[in-house]
């Protein structure tokens, strides 16, 4: 699946460490401020222990794991909606994400200077959600505009836009992300041209220090309290530790997270998130040469997802054989499942479910 989530939030706050910890490319970490450029672009594996108990039952030559990309937007700062830091073309590459993890500073250090001269990650967010907000506003309000002129020469898609553009435009002057609008869907399609930046699903990461890495700190519980009651989002990663964590070899990982405090590192966290906050389940194939985990999007049909392996499985669909995960993991093979009733088949109107371990049946 050919979709992404943006790494956002001030500049000098630890993204690009966190970054580091899962992608597979490596990007510049400096404690300077508007000391790059450019986007970083990455890509991560997903944690899956499913994938190793699949391989337990019936052991493969090869496993591959779903993934996720993401892309490490530089540091944005007050008036970046103007152009402020090349607040600009970051903004940009905003809108070409679909899910935003915003990362916040919820540490002290002397020696890495905040570019607001204080902690304080609540205010932070306002200030990320309040650039984005002015930027949406101006696409909005440049619509609107064109739309006026569209309804003088008695445009009747014009007409009917029109005064859904203008709710949209009083929820973001009331200081209101677009994703809280109250709206039916229909309406909703008057506005889905400009890729709204308040618009995307968000995630909120508090950077910790190594110390309050199991329970946070005061800065992560004022993000909490904040954020209450919205339905976002929070968890908890102490960056520095996450990067000593990614440097050990598999072996020294588990001592060293014991002696953390933590039963994994905290970017599994970060990155199981991330493929809930972009919609996505995985699906699977058992076989003696591969186990596989197949990304889809939430709602798909078994055809659906048989596209995903090949254009052909889902141009030539006949059926689908389907066990639950559970049911394949407690009996121990597809015979007992067979055995037991626990293996179905499907036609083209089955929802595929996460978990589910499928062979696709076709003919072209």
């Amino acid at each position: 699946m050919a979709l992404k989530c943006g790494i956002v939030g001030l500049t000098n706050i630890g993204k690009t460490t966190i970054f580091n910890c899962f992608s597979n490319t490596k990007a510049e970490v400096t404690n300077y401020s508007f000391s790059t450029n450019k986007s970083n672009i990455g890509m991560a594996y997903v944690p899956d222990y499913k994938l190793d108990e699949l391989n337990r039952i019936e052991p493969a030559e090869k496993i591959i794991q779903t993934t996720v990309d993401f892309v490490d937007i530089p540091g944005l700062a007050k008036g970046s909606s103007s152009g402020e830091g090349m607040g600009n073309s970051f903004l940009s590459d905003i809108r070409n994400v679909d899910a935003l993890i915003h990362v916040v500073r919820c540490f002290d250090d002397e020696n890495l200077q905040h570019v607001e001269g204080s902690i304080d990650p609540v205010r932070d967010i306002e200030i990320l959600n309040f650039e984005l907000q002015l930027k949406d506003l101006e696409s909005v309000t440049k619509k609107i505009e064109r739309l006026k002129k569209l309804i003088k020469i008695g445009d009747k898609d014009a007409i009917k836009a029109a005064p859904i553009l203008e709710k949209y435009k009083e929820h973001i002057e009331n200081f209101e992300n677009v994703s809280t609008i109250d709206l039916s869907n229909d309406d909703k399609e008057h506005v889905k041209d400009l890729a709204l930046l308040t618009d995307k699903p968000f995630l909120y990461v508090c950077n910790v220090d190594d110390d309050s890495a199991v329970s946070g700190n005061k800065y992560s519980q004022a993000v909490e309290k904040a954020l209450e009651g919205t339905g976002a989002q929070v968890i908890t990663i102490a960056a520095q530790l996450e990067a000593e964590i990614a440097e050990l070899d598999k072996e020294d990982q588990t001592d060293f997270l014991a002696d953390a405090g933590l039963k994994e590192p905290g970017v599994n966290k970060l990155l199981n998130s991330a493929y809930s906050l972009l919609n996505l389940q995985t699906f699977y194939t058992v076989g003696p040469k591969e186990i596989r985990g197949w990304t889809i999007k939430k709602g798909m049909s078994a055809p659906e997802a048989a596209g995903v392996i090949h254009s052909d499985l889902k141009r030539g669909f006949i059926r689908a054989e389907v066990m639950k995960y559970d049911d394949y993991v407690t009996l121990g093979s597809e015979q007992a499942c067979k055995e037991k009733g626990k293996f179905r088949v499907e036609g083209k109107n089955y929802i595929v479910e996460e978990g589910d371990i499928m062979h696709i049946r076709f003919n072209v």
